[in-house]
């Protein structure tokens, strides 16, 4: 991965308020990952930025979908399991900020 590239994803990684596309984007990726290694991971990330192409140009939600894949792909580097969105802190932050943000 380049460094142009990791600065992308560390961008979209970046608190902010997505937009329902990064939102959408970021719910596929758990969803594909929920079961998979860090080996799984790491390759579904390569072949994500394969397709990718220059990430810089790529709209938001494709940002989104590289750099939730390079998270969950760091979480599980000592991991040693799984993936699960159920243990995932991140995640759970996230639900939990965005239940009390609608209230």
């Amino acid at each position: 991965m380049t460094h142009d590239a990791e600065a992308v994803l560390e961008a979209a990684l970046e608190p902010h308020e997505p937009a329902d596309a990064e939102i959408s984007a970021r719910e596929k990726v758990r969803e594909r990952a929920t079961g998979l290694t860090h080996h799984e991971a790491q390759a579904t990330l390569e072949a994500v930025l394969a397709d990718a192409g220059d990430l810089e140009a790529a709209d938001a939600s494709v940002r989104a979908e590289a750099a939730e894949w390079q998270r969950i792909s760091d979480l599980l580097f000592d991991h040693g399991g799984p993936y699960a969105p159920e243990t995932d802190a991140y995640v759970q932050g996230q639900l939990t900020a965005r239940e009390h943000h609608r209230d």
